[in-house]
């Protein structure tokens, strides 16, 4: 059977990390709101789901997975899950390694999100610019060199190639779609950090010439960066 994929279907966000796991694995999977409503999809079958008050375990937000019966929220799970099923998280004695790892850039993509945001998800940009235009300064000129620093880091200590073992991992993945992400958001700052950083900007272009990466980058199912996701063009945040 197929996967399930529920997520937003205009943008990226948080979903992007569990498609490209899905992608480069060649896995069958339905990304269900990008369905039209007429076949079930659309952001009503999202709402349904959430609020769906029989479900005695209901994920919080979005991304949520179901494979068969299991429904699996948090892309941090879920990846855990897709690495053991589909050979992305090193084998067993590095699953949890890897899953640190994931762990690790998730944290990096809520402070990603949070410089345009730092006040309040309610709130729109504009209500909060002085505290974004603060937030970004802390975030491009420590947060960008500190993580980026720290997978580097990571990368010297495996050889150089990938974050873990001899191959490609979902955790190679995601700091793909991070660095794409951060060079979309803050272009000047992260171009910075990647030129003191090679092995990340080599990994990133090992990526996405991976042949299943390059052909889903390629496809209408990639949906373009835009300013509703998390990673958001700000000029002035940029620095």
């Amino acid at each position: 059977m197929a996967y399930e994929l529920l997520y937003w279907p205009m943008i990226q966000g948080r979903g992007e990390f569990v498609r490209l796991a899905l992608e480069a694995a060649g896995a069958a999977y339905v990304d269900v709101a990008r369905l039209p409503e007429t076949e079930g999809g659309g952001v009503p079958a999202l709402r349904l789901f959430l609020d769906d008050p029989a479900r005695p375990r209901p994920p919080f937000a979005c991304p949520v997975l179901k494979d068969g019966d299991l429904v699996i929220g948090q892309t941090a799970a879920i990846l855990l899950h897709l690495g053991a099923r589909h050979g992305l998280d090193g084998g067993e004695r590095d699953r949890l390694w890897t899953h640190q790892i994931q762990l690790t850039i998730a944290d990096m993509v809520a402070e990603a999100h949070d410089t345009h945001h730092p006040v309040a998800v309610a709130l729109t940009y504009e209500e909060q610019k002085p505290e974004a235009a603060r937030r970004a300064l802390h975030f491009r000129g420590e947060r960008i060199p500190a993580y980026l620093a720290w997978f580097e880091r990571v990368l010297d200590g495996n050889g150089g190639g990938h974050l873990v073992g001899n191959g490609p991992t979902y955790a190679d993945l995601s700091l793909f779609q991070l660095v794409e992400g951060l060079s979309h958001a803050f272009p000047k700052a992260t171009g910075r950090a990647l030129a003191a950083n090679p092995k990340i900007a080599a990994l990133r272009d090992r990526v996405g010439a991976l042949p299943r990466i390059a052909a889903y980058l390629a496809s209408e199912r990639r949906i373009p960066f835009n300013e509703q996701g998390i990673f958001r063009r700000y000029p002035e945040l940029d620095g």
